[in-house]
């Protein structure tokens, strides 16, 4: 998919909307999301940075057991600070999406890499375009900030996703986005870690949610702030979860890919065993032909397997479809966004 950018120029002007009550569209609840673990000497930098880039905002920033003084700095800043006790990032953005109420949520890490500048591009589009996920595809040229281990493992991991899912993303693990409410409420969150950018990416595309993208200039982290992320572990963690997402969300085809090894296997070491049958009437290799009917069979269990499980699996994404209908379609004007409007309450639950 090519990124989306709107220049002043080229910017569509605002219908007049309504409200879900009927009143004239009001300005949107932006609520920017923080995670944070141990990032006492960045968090205060991206603290102002949003809150000078989105005014209208609230930065909700929520630690993760920082050992640090996370939570004091960034309360200074001017942050509403949250903690979440279970460890990892997954948890974090489960809490988030189950604690806060707005309209437009801006999701970013606490490392100070992602470019604030951004923020009212992503969420411009997001409101005009009517997305359901806007994606911050990093651009930078520092080796530093972006390295060639993780530059390559996320062009291999998001190059599967696209054959597998659909080709409409770009940066599937960039930690950068805007949500509607309807995805924000609708979305399971059942990741852990790092790989909850992966169930964003497979969750939009599997229910062929209208996405878009950004370009944004990422860069290295502040002097003094040291990065969470382990290439190999983290990586396969995230190869783990596409491979058990393929099995939830493509069951047929993954059985039926299993079934097909399986009696290709089961049928090549058949093969000597009827020769010599046709040839002699024997069979002196018995063991070789239970296993070999062994493995036809269990060929022939998963494909049905897979015929059940995907039968499952479209009632799954028929009911997560019911939940994000549920949800009324957003009503605002996007001038608001210009600081037309005052800045609106806060967005905290």
């Amino acid at each position: 998919m090519h990124p989306h950018t709107l220049s002043a120029a080229n910017r569509p002007a605002a219908a007049p909307a309504r409200g879900h009550g009927g009143d004239a569209a009001r300005a949107p609840r932006i609520a920017v999301l923080v995670p944070c673990y141990n990032e006492e000497v960045a968090i205060p930098r991206v603290v102002a940075a949003f809150r000078a880039a989105l005014p209208e905002a609230t930065v909700h920033v929520y630690d993760n057991n920082s050992r640090d003084r996370t939570r004091e700095v960034a309360a200074a800043a001017g942050a509403v600070v949250r903690t979440e006790a279970l460890q990892g990032k997954g948890h974090v953005v489960r809490r988030m999406f189950a604690d806060i109420e707005a309209d437009v949520y801006l999701l970013v890490d606490g490392d100070d890499t992602y470019d604030a500048a951004a923020a009212p591009e992503l969420a411009r589009l997001l409101l005009e375009q009517q997305l359901d996920m806007v994606t911050g595809v990093r651009v930078t040229d520092a080796a530093a900030a972006y390295r060639p281990g993780h530059r390559l493992g996320n062009a291999l991991l998001t190059g599967m996703v696209r054959q597998v899912f659909g080709n409409r993303i770009s940066d599937m693990l960039s930690g950068y986005r805007a949500f509607s409410r309807r995805f924000v409420k609708s979305f399971p969150a059942l990741a852990e870690g790092f790989e909850t950018e992966t169930e964003f990416t497979v969750h939009a595309l599997e229910l062929r949610l209208p996405v878009g993208e950004v370009l944004t200039r990422y860069r290295e982290r502040p002097q003094g702030s040291a990065s969470k992320l382990n290439t190999w572990r983290d990586g396969f963690r995230i190869l783990r979860t596409i491979v058990l997402l393929v099995q939830r969300e493509r069951p047929l085809a993954f059985f039926a890919t299993a079934g097909a090894l399986l009696l290709l296997l089961g049928v090549g070491l058949s093969v000597p065993v009827v020769l010599e049958f046709l040839r002699t009437g024997l069979v002196p290799r018995l063991p070789t032909a239970v296993l070999s009917t062994g493995l036809v069979l269990l060929s022939f269990l998963a494909f049905a397997c897979g015929l059940i499980l995907d039968t499952v699996t479209r009632g799954r994404k028929e009911s997560k479809r019911i939940a994000y209908l549920a949800i009324p379609a957003p009503a605002f004007d996007p001038a608001a966004l210009e600081g037309d409007e005052g800045p609106p309450d806060d967005a905290a639950a």
